[in-house]
């Protein structure tokens, strides 16, 4: 004969089950992962005018960058010094574009303070294209006149960036200005949406 305490213990058990069965509690859905890519692990097959550059501070010891002779660069769809690559996106969430900028001592007219971001498949509210590469359509990445290392976000009218299907997509990062530099791309559907990371290196989930 069972004893009341454990008649009690078995009966809210089973209670806890079935109101999990039946869906009045859903189990909690873990939030979509951050994209983050560094510029380390590209192949050299990635960079158009862009150099790979030695700095302790990045990750791998790396970062992307092009020489300034001083002169600034036109925007897409022209072909300046560029870096492309592909990250997995998922469908149906706003992701919010940040970069990690060294910007670079200025010379002449350039400020190397500028990058413009492009994706394939990106899409605005009534899900037509825009973003896409080739085009004169692009997000701007305007760092600060102070030199250093600086988080930026990619903006434009609206900054929040949607995908029309998910997976694979490319990105392209092309150089507004000469002497600019970046280490680290980064794609929030979360954790970043709002503001801009506060460490130096963000981890790859």
């Amino acid at each position: 004969m069972n004893a009341p305490g454990v008649l009690a213990v078995v009966g809210l058990a089973a209670g806890v089950l079935s109101t999990w069965a039946g869906g009045q509690k859903p189990m909690p859905q873990s939030p979509p992962p951050e994209v983050v890519v560094y510029t380390s692990d590209l192949p050299k097959s990635a960079l158009s005018e862009f150099d790979v550059w030695n700095d302790p501070a990045s990750p791998g010891g790396r970062m992307v960058g092009t020489p300034n002779s001083g002169d600034e660069l036109d925007p897409p769809p022209e072909n300046d010094p560029h870096v492309t690559f592909k990250v997995k996106v998922q469908h149906g969430i706003p992701y919010r574009c940040w970069i990690h900028m060294k910007v670079g001592a200025p010379k002449g007219k350039s400020q190397a303070n500028v990058l413009w971001v492009q994706f394939s498949d990106a899409v605005d509210k009534a899900n037509g294209e825009v973003f896409r590469p080739g085009t004169g359509c692009y997000l701007t990445a305007g760092g600060p006149m102070r030199e250093g290392w600086t988080w930026v976000g990619c903006e434009s009218s609206e900054p929040l960036i949607h995908f029309r299907t998910g997976g694979e997509v490319t990105v392209r990062v092309q150089a507004g200005m000469e002497g600019v530099g970046f280490d680290q791309f980064l794609l929030s559907p979360a954790r970043f949406l709002e503001h801009p990371p506060s460490e130096a290196i963000v981890k790859k989930q």
